[in-house]
């Protein structure tokens, strides 16, 4: 390994420590170099990863790192390979690049970026959900949703998490309930998908940002996934939606990457003071103002929102509620979808599941006023797929509201646990 490999690519400490043997070899015996004489290249920068997760990397930076490495170029495109199609979780499984290769870069400190699956539960209907153990024991949730098309080549979407929990406390969501813990990186989103893809034996074809986690919140991270989604496992951008419950002025910085992605809005009511009560964060963000900035991220665009509506019964599932929602959206524009989503039930929650007479009806109320609707089909009730569910089970006190850098580790309930 040449010395700018370790440089660039080595944690502080080895850094530090080959800076002082550089130093020493400088000297040649005779009196001591002083720092300035010796030219110490700066580490390389990786976009938005970890500097020694090979997750996330793009084909140029796994190419530039053999070479740091003292290998040849190719030796790259095999790490990207053997990283993103053939799955490799641990620096031994590169297998297609020299041992001595893959010794220094255990030694520079260099790991893949794969977490263990924790738990793993399949329903009657296909759906595979993901509990995900990282490297700091928190859990979190992916969801595998495979749907054979008769009319076309079947889909695999993976509906996937931004954060390890959600600070936003939706009523009626299970994540909320089970606390926030922190931000997720960009590989460890991306990992998700990778998780989903060895599971199926397949490629995900769809990824939605639904899991755990308001993704606004980590927008950054979300964004350098959704880069290593497109360019490096070659999901295309129309096939991935981004979700938000609506965080103020982040839709509109969303808007200037031109992303050719659906936005969703988790709307849930049709007026300010309805969706208070269900989402309690719609306070400092009023309707009307989410409602501009959605049309602005389709102005800016050209994508089309889609509005995801939860229907609790009795809470915001009238044909009323209904033509309220037909008259907001119409007054803000014409370019959107409204996704219905009957409630999924959680222990433990007030909220219940309207009968499918009601959903109808709300539907068609919908449609006679020329609004786009779709019922989302209801999959893996038994798997505990809906968002947070199957991990509060495991984890149920990962509340680590991030106060300064203490951190209070996660109680991890150690029955029925899947090694």
């Amino acid at each position: 390994m040449t010395p700018i490999a370790v440089l660039r690519h080595a944690p502080l400490v080895r850094v530090v420590q080959f800076r002082a043997l550089t130093i020493a070899c400088s000297s040649g015996g005779g009196a001591a170099a002083t720092a300035s004489t010796v030219a110490v290249p700066p580490p390389a920068k990786k976009n938005q990863q970890d500097p020694c997760v090979l997750v996330g990397m793009s084909e140029p930076e796994f190419q530039q790192l053999a070479l740091d490495f003292g290998q040849q170029k190719y030796r790259g495109k095999q790490l990207h390979n053997l990283v993103y199609k053939m799955k490799a979780k641990e620096i031994q499984d590169l297998i297609h690049v020299p041992q001595a290769f893959r010794t220094e870069l255990m030694e520079a400190g260099w790991n893949v970026g794969r977490s263990p699956i924790y738990k793993s539960v399949t329903a009657a209907d296909g759906t595979v959900k993901l509990l995900l153990k990282l490297d700091d024991d928190r859990l979190v949730e992916t969801v595998g949703i495979p749907v054979d098309n008769i009319k076309g080549s079947p889909r695999l979407t993976a509906c996937i998490s931004s954060q390890v929990g959600c600070p936003l406390k939706c009523a009626f969501c299970a994540t909320g309930k089970g606390g926030f813990s922190r931000n997720l990186k960009s590989h460890e989103i991306v990992e998700q998908v990778l998780a989903i893809e060895e599971v199926f034996k397949r490629r995900v074809t769809n990824v939605v940002f639904m899991g755990m986690g308001e993704p606004m919140l980590n927008l950054k991270e979300v964004l350098a996934a959704h880069r290593c989604l497109n360019k490096e496992i070659e999901i295309g951008q129309r096939m991935i939606t981004i979700s938000t419950v609506g965080v103020p002025n982040t839709i509109r910085r969303l808007a200037t990457h031109k992303l050719q992605s659906t936005l969703a809005l988790s709307l849930h009511a049709p007026n300010q003071k309805l969706r208070e009560t269900i989402v309690p964060s719609a306070k400092s963000y009023p309707l009307d103002a989410i409602m501009e900035d959605c049309k602005h991220y389709f102005t800016e665009t050209g994508r089309r929102v889609s509005f995801e509506y939860t229907l609790l019964a009795g809470i915001n599932d009238s044909v009323d509620h209904a033509i309220e929602l037909a008259q907001l959206l119409q007054k803000w524009g014409h370019s959107y979808h409204v996704n219905l989503i009957p409630f999924n039930h959680i222990e433990g929650s007030e909220f219940k599941r309207p009968y499918k007479k009601t959903v109808l009806s709300f539907s068609a109320a919908l449609e006679s006023r020329k609004i786009t609707v779709s019922v989302r089909q209801t999959r893996g009730l038994d798997a505990k797929a809906a968002c947070g569910q199957l991990r509060n089970e495991f984890q149920k006190t990962p509340l680590l509201e991030a106060v300064a850098e203490e951190v209070q580790e996660p109680e991890l309930e150690l029955t029925a646990v899947a090694a």
